[in-house]
């Protein structure tokens, strides 16, 4: 199953290269969101942050951080690509679905753009274009 993980498809240069500028595109963008989120993690000051699933605002903040900006960074790396959005996915689901719920469209149209594409990086994994495939090709090398 690990070998599945980071195994980069044999995809063609234009796909590898698709994949890489979804990885770059969705990782950056989503990483502006999480960096402006840190900051009440190490402040002195209360956490104001929703809870829209009931785990609590600390816990909630730190899991949407750890996500918008660990598993950002390990998507514009490649590194880790498919296990990293998964947590991406859900907190876009949750936005999008749980938070959103009762806002009008609009609101809940960027959240479902994000999961669109971390679904697609989920399915498709990072490409030939990541150090997914650079684990990939040194684990082959040693079988």
């Amino acid at each position: 199953m690990i070998k599945n993980i980071f195994n980069p498809c044999s995809y063609t240069k234009n796909i590898n290269l698709s994949l890489l500028i979804l990885r770059m595109a969705g990782g950056a963008l989503m990483l502006t969101h999480g960096v402006g989120k840190m900051a009440p993690l190490f402040g002195s000051e209360p956490i104001q942050f929703p809870d829209p699933i009931g785990l609590g605002v600390t816990t909630t903040l730190v899991l949407t951080v750890f996500s918008e900006v660990f598993c950002s960074i390990l998507l514009i790396l490649g590194l880790g690509t498919r296990l990293a959005a998964i947590p991406l996915l859900i907190t876009m689901l949750v936005a999008a679905l749980v938070f959103h719920a009762n806002d009008p469209f609009a609101n809940k149209e960027l959240p479902l753009l994000y999961s669109a594409i971390y679904l697609v990086i989920l399915i498709a994994g990072a490409g030939k274009i990541s150090i997914d495939n650079l684990i990939y090709k040194n684990r082959l090398k040693n079988v």
